[in-house]
């Protein structure tokens, strides 16, 4: 039985950690909170609370990683309100954890926000030039991960993340002056994220694994209506207030291609119009 550790045991890793244990895996996996151990445990994952900081971590990130081939990072940086961050400085902390270990592949979630908003068509070969510090973090961690010789990594730039439990319109609904009217959306069910993070581990495919190792990957569904467009039919179909706007300024946005997701993954989306 193929042992794997997941990092973040969130909206997605809880998911992704109780799918991997259906296919017969073997799951360590991380929370920083003890409410959640009982969670984690009830499921059949083996728990450990570990906490990253800049200056420490906190757990047994030796047994976490312990017999492990696959190590999936899945913690987003913390940069909102008044906290903010060095999450560059956590992800290094970890590396000799990993180069010590007997992992030799990781999965390392990151977003599409490393791209900028300029109103371009995005693929892979797109240089990254985020305007956010989330972004420019993000891609400097991809980056630490990636020239590591001493495992390999694979980065999945996730776009936004909805679900069933989770959807941007339950917070834009009956809001004003929203702006970027014109601006497409780049969005991805969970559903999805699961099945492409499944099928480079090499769950969904014949081909040899090795294809999907040391890749980029933008992963966003291929349906990119309006902002406009697209929020104002879903508040419909859920009988929410409808959005409200701002038509005065030119909207900026960007347009994700997951391309490569089809042609080196073979994947199809399973959630195509979101």
């Amino acid at each position: 039985m193929k042992q794997i550790s997941i990092l973040g045991c969130g909206w997605l890793g809880l998911p992704l950690a109780k799918s991997l244990l259906e296919k017969e895996f073997s799951i360590n996996g991380s929370t920083t909170s003890v409410e959640k151990i009982a969670v984690l445990e009830k499921a059949g994952i083996s728990s450990f609370q570990i906490n990253l900081f800049e200056d420490r971590i906190e757990g047994n990130l030796d047994l976490f990683l312990s017999n492990s081939q696959i190590f999936i990072i899945d913690i987003p940086p913390k940069l909102r309100g008044d906290f903010k961050e060095n999450f560059v400085t956590k992800i290094q902390n970890v590396i000799p954890f990993i180069e010590k270990s007997s992992v030799d592949k990781v999965i390392f979630v990151s977003s599409t926000s490393v791209y900028s908003d300029d109103n371009s068509i995005i693929t892979e070969e797109t240089k990254p030039n985020s305007d956010t510090e989330s972004g420019r973090q993000l891609l400097e961690a991809e980056h630490l991960l990636q020239s590591n010789s001493n495992f390999q990594t694979t980065i999945v730039r996730f776009g936004g993340l909805i679900g069933d439990d989770r959807h941007p319109i339950k917070f834009l609904a009956g809001r004003k002056n929203i702006e970027n009217p014109e601006g497409p959306i780049n969005l991805i069910h969970q559903v999805d994220c699961i099945g492409i993070i499944e099928t480079i581990i090499g769950l969904r495919q014949a081909q040899s694994d090795i294809l999907n190792w040391n890749k980029v990957f933008n992963a966003v569904t291929p349906y990119h209506p309006t902002r406009k467009e697209y929020y104002t039919q879903k508040a419909i179909e859920l009988n929410l207030p409808l959005p409200e706007f701002d038509e005065s300024k030119i909207s900026i946005g960007k347009t994700i291609l997951s391309d490569k997701v089809a042609s080196v993954l073979n994947y199809e989306f399973k959630k195509k119009n979101l």
